[in-house]
């Protein structure tokens, strides 16, 4: 039987390394897409060797540079994108081209090709400020800013073309992803890459509003393995959230990392929580998360070295990078 033959855009990214590192350990060929702004070689340092990973250096924004590597593909996992609130903010033609523009041309080399799987990395940023918990995919959609509204362009570009042009689509609606190999450069972003920057450096943590929001953080894992039993899957045409089924506290969040805190104000646009329903991903695919958060958390933590170079935020460096926030988010 011959090896099923995988590309991953953003591939050498934060999910999209974990993602390539589970399809070689289960025998895929990978071809990686990757313009290396975010994502970074040494994610992917263990496969250096290995002959059925294939690297290519190109931008999804540019169709002429990644349409030839679909050919004799049969899954498809578009995971590159730019994210963060603010930056969203300050260049919204920036997120459209690649969030949107991008995704669009993975679509048409996609079908160019016959693909027999297309699997879409959405946002649950879509669904802004919800009014029921756990939220299900059913809920209204209703993004705040920038960022949550080309993802979710996106996500609808992926199921009208499965619609329209028949391609196999699925979108998997990400909450609150962490783990290892979480970005560490840019623009302020992720609660963790915040915080365990501020732990090493013996800081308080940054803690916004009473610290009692709360986050459905999912492990990076899980979320790979969700990829991985959607792409094996008969379904098709199908959108499925992928949380942990619980909701963290910023306060617990402290308490697990150890150390002392200071509170910055509250932001407009953020939801007080974010709790994905998971019971049609349970059913549908028979997907559960298996890593707690405690255990999460834990394993960050000792390998807490790997966030030295990121950049070390405090009270007046974050007021004056989230000023554009608090300008075109208050209501």
């Amino acid at each position: 039987m011959a090896k099923i033959k995988s590309l991953i855009t953003g591939g050498a990214g934060f999910i999209g390394s974990h993602l390539a590192d589970l399809l070689l350990a289960r025998g895929c060929r990978v071809v990686v897409i990757d313009n290396f702004s975010n994502g970074r070689l040494k994610n992917l340092k263990e496969h250096k060797f290995n002959k059925n990973l294939r690297i290519a250096k190109a931008d999804v924004t540019r169709y002429n540079d990644i349409e030839k590597y679909f050919k004799g593909i049969d899954w498809v996992f578009h995971l590159a994108a730019i994210t963060d609130i603010v930056p969203s903010i300050e260049k919204p033609f920036e997120y459209h081209n690649v969030n949107v523009n991008g995704t669009i041309n993975t679509l048409l080399a996609s079908r160019k090709y016959g693909i027999k799987k297309f699997l879409y990395a959405a946002s649950s940023s879509c669904y802004g400020i919800p009014d029921i918990f756990p939220t299900k995919e059913t809920a209204q959609i209703r993004p705040r800013y920038p960022y949550a509204l080309t993802k979710y362009t996106g996500e609808s570009y992926v199921m009208h073309w499965g619609k329209v042009y028949k391609l196999p689509v699925i979108s998997l609606r990400l909450f609150n992803v962490y783990g290892p190999r979480a970005r560490t450069s840019g623009s302020y972003g992720a609660v963790f890459g915040v915080f365990l920057k501020q732990k090493l450096e013996g800081k308080p943590f940054t803690v916004v509003g009473d610290g009692r929001q709360t986050r459905d953080f999912t492990h990076v894992l899980d979320v790979a393995r969700a990829f991985f039993l959607a792409s094996k899957s008969g379904l098709k045409n199908e959108i499925m959230n992928v949380g942990s089924g619980k909701t963290y506290s910023m306060n617990a969040l402290v308490d697990l990392l150890g150390g002392k805190k200071i509170h910055i104000p509250k932001r407009p646009g953020e939801p007080d929580r974010t709790f994905a329903d998971i019971s049609r991903i349970k059913r549908l695919l028979k997907w559960r998360p298996e890593i707690s958060f405690r255990r999460g958390v834990a394993e960050m933590l000792k390998d807490i070295d790997y966030w030295k170079d990121a950049p070390l935020w405090d009270k007046e460096s974050i007021k004056e990078a989230t000023k554009n926030w608090f300008r075109y988010l208050s209501d």
